[in-house]
């Protein structure tokens, strides 16, 4: 599987009810752990403050990520993704 650092900005539409907010952000707790153990979501980092997730994912190619993983989270509709591709660097400290 290939690799992607994912930026995830998430935005509530304005006028949506609490309940419903709720609910999703427990469903996506469920979905993450479910691809957690599949292997597509290693990592998941928040930036302090902010309603912004940093994570590493793994996909078999962009278009799996896209509609397999990214597009099952519960809050995707509320979601704007940055994805970029990435591949071990020689240097990298974990591979030495």
């Amino acid at each position: 599987m290939r690799e992607f650092i994912v930026e995830i900005t998430t935005t509530i539409p304005d006028g949506t009810p609490q309940s419903e907010v709720d609910s999703r952000r427990a469903a996506e707790a469920v979905r993450a752990k479910e691809l957690t153990t599949s292997g597509n979501l290693v990592r998941l980092w928040r930036p302090i403050g902010e309603m912004r997730s940093i994570g590493l994912w793994r996909a078999d190619d962009e278009a799996d990520l896209q509609l397999r993983v990214l597009g099952t989270l519960p809050l995707s509709p509320w979601m704007k993704f940055e994805v970029t591709a990435v591949q071990p660097h020689p240097n990298d400290p974990g591979r030495l």
